[in-house]
């Protein structure tokens, strides 16, 4: 190269490497790594990428299977305490969660991420036991059974959104739409032995027997987390276009940092607003299902049985797509499509239960919505936060998930509960969840086509389909 201006410009912009890297989303990794045909169809990876998604898949699968595990005990502690009072545990749900939101943000000040991030299912494990004691020693309780819905039903969402806030935080916007279809296969796959094991095991070792199960899953996920965290780094060493955060440090500020991030950008305002809409769809469902369900079966364990069953159902559908199709989706019609599908598919099944308001719709409905919110929602959602900087990752993104989605669950149940007070029907609520999705669609585009944008200008290409005006 003996032109002097051309060899001054490589240097300022940080040497060959960097010539090498901005060359990297049209030439160098165009093509994705054919292990054989099949996989090669199932998961976008280049080469550099393949062990990383394949730890991301494997992370996934061990921590929804043990999740799944426990969820059906979370919805059969719901009905011990009494679906008349879910409205109650929704509201302890939602002051609990919003107490551990700037107790998260305070540790994320204070403590590495390489510490925190394991921590997080260290204190885990150490509830689970606690809890395999009391339901040991008291068992029966009522009030042991809230303790157990409310911990859980907040515990879960902390640990689902670090593992989703940690690829964001490791894959580019680009490698998100190739590969966190197939990461979100691993979840669903795996949440489909949750139930299995649920349902084999429940009559014979008892709820606190799948306490213990549970905690070997959560012990297998802390090891993939370190390994995660190392991969991290090898796949910045690679030059592979990765995110170009280190987890070597706390992330200052104080501990309501990610509320006022979360007010500060329209953009993450939006996300949180998709996420409202989404949660009332599904605690609008989830209210009618607990209460057929309750009314269906009258033992504890049969109860157990029935969520499983759904569950099972739910999540084989849900991988289905997620292998087969979703991958397609975000990469051919993009992440608007994507956002935007899941609301079309709920006003359509609002649509069916105010035409048809019998048992088997409710469950179709249901199910409908859990799959479309796993398998085309979540991987969307997720790669949304592929854009923006690492304290939104880490405390923006976790006020979402968490405190904005107990919020929508708190004001959808007392909404549901004010409806039945004041004698409307299945027809008023199934209108109301139309209205809900209309209005959770519109946020969805208007989101998506602000991604484009800022997913355009990260890497200097248009990722998706033009921006429209």
């Amino acid at each position: 190269m003996r032109n002097p201006a051309i060899r001054r410009s490589i240097s300022d912009s940080g040497g060959y490497g960097a010539l090498q890297q901005m060359s990297i989303p049209r030439m160098a990794h165009s093509a994705p790594l054919p292990l054989s045909r099949l996989p090669g169809r199932i998961v976008q990876a280049r080469p550099s990428e393949l062990r990383g998604a394949l730890l991301a898949f494997s992370c996934n699968f061990i921590l929804l299977a043990s999740y799944y595990i426990l969820r059906p005990l979370r919805d059969t502690m719901a009905t011990v305490f009494g679906v008349a009072e879910l409205q109650n545990l929704f509201t302890g749900t939602f002051v609990i969660t919003l107490i551990c939101a700037p107790i998260f943000a305070w540790c994320a000040a204070n403590i590495r991420l390489t510490r925190l991030l394991p921590g997080v299912f260290w204190f885990l494990l150490f509830d689970l036991l606690l809890f395999y004691g009391l339901f040991w020693s008291i068992p029966g309780s009522r009030w042991v059974a809230a303790a157990f819905y409310w911990w859980f039903s907040v515990v879960n969402l902390f640990l689902i959104s670090i593992f989703w806030t940690l690829m964001a935080d490791t894959f580019s916007a680009d490698q998100a739409t190739r590969l966190f279809a197939f990461i979100a296969a691993g979840g669903s796959v795996g949440a489909i032995f949750g139930p299995i094991i649920t349902t084999a095991f429940v009559r014979t070792i008892g709820i606190t027997g799948l306490l213990l199960a549970a905690c070997l899953g959560f012990l297998a996920v802390i090891l993939l987390v370190h390994l995660l965290m190392r991969e991290k780094m090898h796949l910045q060493q690679a030059g592979t276009g990765a995110q170009s955060t280190t987890l070597d440090h706390s992330l200052p500020g104080n501990p309501l940092r990610g509320f006022t991030l979360l007010f500060q950008s329209r953009y993450l305002l939006g996300q949180a607003t998709f996420f409202l809409l989404m949660t009332w769809v599904a605690t609008l469902l989830y209210f009618l299902q607990a209460d057929f369900v309750a009314r269906t079966y009258s033992a504890v364990e049969s109860r157990a049985i029935a969520f499983a069953d759904v569950d099972l159902f739910v999540n084989i559908c849900s991988a289905l797509i997620l292998i087969l199709g979703q991958g397609w989706v975000l990469r051919r019609l993009g992440v608007t499509f994507g956002l935007a599908l899941s609301p079309l598919l709920m006003a359509g099944a609002f649509l069916a239960l105010a035409l048809a308001p019998t048992f088997i719709v409710i469950q179709s409905a249901r199910a409908l919505q859990r799959i479309s919110q796993y398998a085309i929602a979540r991987p969307s959602r997720e790669v949304l936060f592929t854009v923006v900087d690492q304290q939104s990752r880490y405390k923006a993104k976790n006020v979402i998930d968490t405190s904005v989605y107990r919020f929508g669950d708190l004001t959808a149940a007392w909404l549901q509960a004010g409806l039945r007070a004041a004698g409307f029907g299945l027809l008023a609520v199934a209108t109301f969840g139309i209205m809900v999705a209309a209005a959770w669609g519109v946020v969805a585009v208007a989101i998506g086509r602000r991604y484009q944008k800022l997913a355009g200008q990260e890497q200097g290409v248009v990722l998706e389909r033009p921006v429209e005006a």
